[in-house]
Order: structure tokens, then C-alpha cells, then sequence
């Protein structure tokens, strides 16, 4: 079984009229992982993941929005997909994952990258060194 995925650059969850489209979204595609990227918030917890993503399993792990951009949480159903190791970087978020239902193991990657050359460099040196941990 493949897990559906969903990754958006939702553009900003602090607006309440935005964040009910998107729950709404969210529940009409019912993805498996969700990875949502320019969140603004540099702060989240189980009460904005469950308001976002009403699934009981759910687990998450985000990176912190630095000042008015930045930010990405990455949401999975625990009853499809097990998490394995983390890790969260200064651009990105990655997750080792494992299928429930047939043990197949795989990687996925929610990036917020720069958009200044100069500190390009950084983001890809991060991206080279991800699936060594």
C-alpha cells in the first residue's frame, strides 16, 4: 500500500478563515502524511495539529517559522505510516517512515528553503547529509 501524501505551501496558518479552508481540504483529500510548508508559526503544539488534522493518531514533527516566513509541519496517520528517526534542520524537516501494513521503509523531506543565492549553499549541504542519520 502507497500512503497518500499532500504537501502544500499554505502561505501563513494565523489567518482563522485560512486555516478553515484548509481543514477543510484536508479532511475532503484524506491524505496519510501531510506536510505543510510556510506555516509563519513559530510555535506548535497537539492543539493546533488536531485542530488542523481532527485524526486521533496523528503524529508530527515541525520546524519553527523564523519572524513572518519559514515553517513546516509534517503530519502523518500512525494507523498507515510509523516514524522511525527525525530530523529537523535549519531548512528542513525529514522523516524515516515504515509502512504498517507491509513494512516498507522510505524517506520524505519538507523543505522551506532560502530564496538569497548566497545562503543556497547551506540549504543544499543540509540536504546532502539528511539519510545519514
Amino acid at each position: 500500500m502507497q500512503p497518500k501524501i499532500i504537501t502544500w505551501n499554505v502561505r501563513g496558518l494565523n489567518e482563522c478563515n485560512k486555516r478553515l479552508r484548509i481543514i477543510s481540504l484536508l479532511q475532503m483529500w484524506k491524505g496519510d502524511l501531510v506536510c505543510l510548508q510556510e506555516t509563519k508559526l513559530r510555535y506548535i503544539d497537539r492543539k493546533i495539529v488536531r485542530s488542523l488534522w481532527g485524526c486521533p493518531y496523528v503524529g508530527w514533527t515541525y520546524l519553527a517559522s523564523l519572524g513572518a516566513s519559514c515553517g513546516v509541519l509534517l503530519m502523518w496517520d500512525k494507523r498507515v505510516v510509523e516514524a522511525s528517526e527525525e530530523c529537523i534542520g535549519e531548512y528542513t524537516v525529514a522523516s524515516l517512515f515504515k509502512n504498517v501494513v507491509d513494512g516498507w521503509e522510505w524517506g520524505f523531506v519538507g523543505i522551506y528553503g532560502p530564496n538569497v543565492d548566497r545562503d543556497r549553499r547551506r540549504l543544499w549541504e543540509e540536504l546532502s547529509g539528511l539519510f545519514s542519520f
